[in-house]
């Protein structure tokens, strides 16, 4: 078991790379107090565990309001202490969830993969609604990017005065010194130009900022995620949550697929991320996303299909992929 901690799919992604459960919250249910910040309108903390079952435990135990972190109070009468009890191995029979079909051609194994859960699915009770289409998906990236320029830098300054003036850098710019002035051991196999495009950006008060976040969010939520629950009736939406695990390439770079974490990262809303299978002995996860605070909906649902079909394995420790 482990907490992770997500601004934009590095709750799912990981969870998903290793075989297990992730459960990225809706902002505002689980504190983000002495966390390091990338942004605050979109960072959570959340479970990565083996079964559904350990993740609602955990989330249980994570949820509650910290005058710390004004987001929480948003949770309450959002919040549970005990997730446990919306677990129902028959959770999927009269369930409506929209198949998001747009993600799947990021690889023809994990399309195989997600076809058989569309098939599971409906086998325990489901009633698919495929396709669901999310228009404002491909407009979404350059407002989000800018709003994680802008509060990278605000959060992370604040997050970096905050330890007080024993800590050996108190800044963001402080921090691309460091890195400049140890360039052989720190930039060795990547670079810092996020940093220096944060660094870059204004204060929060901006007209930039406040614009680009309001688009965002207006993408995700009002005219993405919101939209398409309200005009299907839909439970919960289902797509792969990346591509088959990739190797680590320090040279010439990873090979990532691309994901379907960005609309309930940016909305700011909860998705849950459950094995579904293997591709040439890869884990490939299958996210769960919906309306703000339907954790206990999400849940139900990724208990069921995890019950319902078994698809983790034990890590297998391979040193080289099954192919």
């Amino acid at each position: 078991m482990a907490i992770g901690t997500e601004t934009n799919g590095s709750i799912v992604c990981p969870s998903s790379a290793n075989g297990i459960v992730g459960v990225k919250p809706t902002v505002g249910l689980v504190s983000r107090s002495r966390i390091i910040p990338i942004a605050h309108s979109q960072d959570t903390a959340g479970p990565m565990t083996r079964t559904v079952r350990d993740a609602a435990i955990v989330l249980g135990a994570l949820t509650g309001a910290d005058p710390d972190d004004p987001a929480t109070a948003a949770s309450a009468g959002n919040a549970h202490a005990d997730y446990t009890r919306f677990l129902d191995p028959d959770g999927l029979r009269g369930a409506r969830i929209g198949v998001a079909r747009s993600f799947f051609d990021m690889h023809e194994g994990v399309a195989a993969l997600m076809e058989d859960a569309v098939h599971a699915m409906r086998e325990a009770g489901a009633e698919l609604v495929d396709p669901v289409e999310f228009p404002t998906r491909g407009d979404i990236g350059e407002h989000s990017f800018q709003v994680l320029l802008y509060e990278f830098k605000a959060d992370l300054n604040a997050y970096l005065a905050a330890l007080g003036p024993g800590a050996p850098v108190h800044t963001l710019e402080d921090l691309i010194a460091f890195n400049t002035a140890n360039h052989d051991r720190e930039l060795k196999y990547f670079g810092q130009e996020l940093f220096e495009q944060a660094q870059e950006k204004g204060d929060l008060s901006e007209p930039a900022y406040r614009e680009a976040l309001a688009t965002a969010r207006r993408l995700a939520r009002a005219e993405g995620i919101d939209t398409v629950m309200d005009t299907h009736r839909l439970d919960a939406v289902i797509a792969p949550t990346g591509g088959p695990a990739w190797t680590i390439d320090l040279v010439n770079g990873d090979r990532f697929l691309g994901g379907s974490s960005t609309l309930a990262a940016v909305a700011g809303y909860p998705s849950v991320t459950v094995p579904v299978g293997r591709v040439f002995g890869l884990p490939v996860g299958m996210s769960l996303f919906g309306r703000a605070w339907s954790e206990p909906t999400l849940l139900r649902l990724a208990y069921a299909f995890e019950q319902a079909t078994s698809r983790r394995t034990a890590p297998g420790f391979l040193r080289v992929a099954d192919l």
